[in-house]
């Protein structure tokens, strides 16, 4: 599958012409692409001084304020109970992967010692410390892929061109717009980012849908800024958060609160691209950190929609907000250990697997692993549950016991003995096909 993956994408890029760039991935890229989607779970990570108003990330717009008084949360800021090693190790034992860091949001403040801003974690906090870099140190030392969000969008910058979401953000000086400006200040930031912190997987951008309304559509650049991150590091993944079908030279697909396909959210209707797939998802109901908001998924929901996802050949971005003393919150820290004492036993039918031959149904959704054919039931009131299936059935059994499970093979699949399945996070059958 992987080299299927490999001819398709490298034949898709050399026939494209539509973009001046004709973006064809390197061998190092598709590599990088591949341990992507076999690692099938990642930690998302919201963290920046819109923690010390405990109201979420986007509380700079929400509550329409002045920059200025905004950015005085800065000389507060004293995480002081940060631990890059606690910070890796809770994540590890969650069964994730990788993790992806909030570098810079739309608030415009640098959680890095950036030299192309004094409004950055080292030089404008008492803290000091440049977390990034004792992130990306640990994350090497415990073997986690690391990824870098970074917005396109700022609320704060006056040479920013304002877009649709902070029109009620005061204290910018209009008369200083400068696309070329800010765009050159974007790229060099983006240069070390991908310079001074070792191997970065994915650079994840975010924003582009902050001039989605303009009259005349808005000119990122995108394919100069996505050629200087694979010029940069090769192996470096580009994914962008702009709810549209894939640009060119884009590695990553990525879906916001839905599953690929699906669109309650109203962010995900885009088609479904050959690309590596990524679900971002809250643990709650916020990406930063929201005082008041306690109302966190249960860790059943939670390994439901890690499988449902891999069951759609994506992976689960989860997120996580830590408070402003840099500690992640007791309940996301408890949710992300159970997910991994189920990844432990069940891990082999999540990672390095692809979406099975049975699509996604009301009682659950499969996954495949070679000749493996795993079935994930979530729920099922029935004893007996049809598998339209066109392979050759070899065995069918429990995954957890090893118990054989009887089956009838018919014209058009075959037909399991299951038994009523409840009371039970994911009640697994592995099938071995030919």
């Amino acid at each position: 599958m992987r080299k299927l993956l490999l001819s398709i994408t490298l034949i898709a890029a050399m026939i494209t012409s539509s973009s001046a760039q004709n973006y064809v991935p390197t061998a190092e890229n598709i590599k990088s692409r591949e341990a992507f989607a076999d690692d099938r779970f990642g930690i998302f990570i919201h963290w920046g001084i819109y923690s010390m108003f405990a109201q979420g990330e986007w509380y700079l717009q929400n509550a329409g304020l002045d920059r200025d008084e905004y950015a005085k949360a800065a000389d507060a800021f004293y995480p002081h109970r940060f631990d890059a090693k606690e910070w890796v190790a809770a994540v590890k034992a969650s069964g994730a992967k990788y993790i992806c860091f909030t570098t810079r949001h739309h608030d415009s403040f640098s959680m890095w010692d950036t030299e192309e801003s004094d409004y950055n974690i080292v030089d404008a906090t008492p803290y000091g410390r440049d977390i990034l870099k004792e992130l990306a140190e640990e994350c090497q030392k415990q073997g986690i892929a690391l990824h870098l969000y970074y917005s396109h969008a700022d609320w704060s910058r006056d040479e920013y061109p304002r877009g649709r979401t902070a029109k009620s953000v005061t204290g910018r000086d209009e008369t200083k717009i400068n696309w070329a400006e800010y765009y050159g200040f974007m790229n060099r930031q983006i240069t070390e980012l991908l310079t001074n912190y070792g191997p970065i997987r994915a650079i994840w951008f975010d924003g582009w849908w902050d001039h989605d309304e303009d009259a005349t559509p808005f000119d990122w650049q995108l394919d100069e800024q996505y050629a200087l991150v694979h010029k940069l590091q090769p192996s470096c993944l580009v994914a962008n958060n702009h709810h549209q079908v894939p640009f060119e030279g884009e590695d990553i697909q990525i879906f916001e609160r839905d599953l690929p396909g699906e669109n309650t959210h109203g962010l995900s209707g885009q088609a479904i691209s050959r690309l590596p797939l990524e679900t971002c998802q809250t643990m709650n109901g916020m990406w930063g950190y929201k005082v008041v908001d306690q109302n966190y998924k249960s860790h059943e929901t939670l390994i439901r929609y890690l499988v449902s996802a891999a069951g759609k050949g994506g992976n689960l971005l989860l997120n996580v907000g830590p408070q402003p003393n840099g500690e992640l919150p007791a309940a996301a820290v408890e949710r992300m250990r159970l997910m991994g004492e189920w990844l432990k036993t069940y891990g082999q039918t999540i990672y390095g697997t692809e979406a099975g031959d049975i699509k996604p149904q009301e009682w659950g959704c499969s996954t495949r692993n070679g000749d493996k054919l795993y079935i994930h039931i979530f729920e099922h009131e029935d004893g007996k549950l049809f598998l339209p299936l066109e392979c050759k059935v070899l065995e069918v059994k429990e995954f957890l016991t090893g118990k054989k499970i009887p089956y009838q093979k018919t014209k058009w699949g075959i037909v399991l003995e299951v038994g009523k399945v409840e009371n039970t996070i994911d009640y697994v059958v592995e099938i071995r096909t030919r």
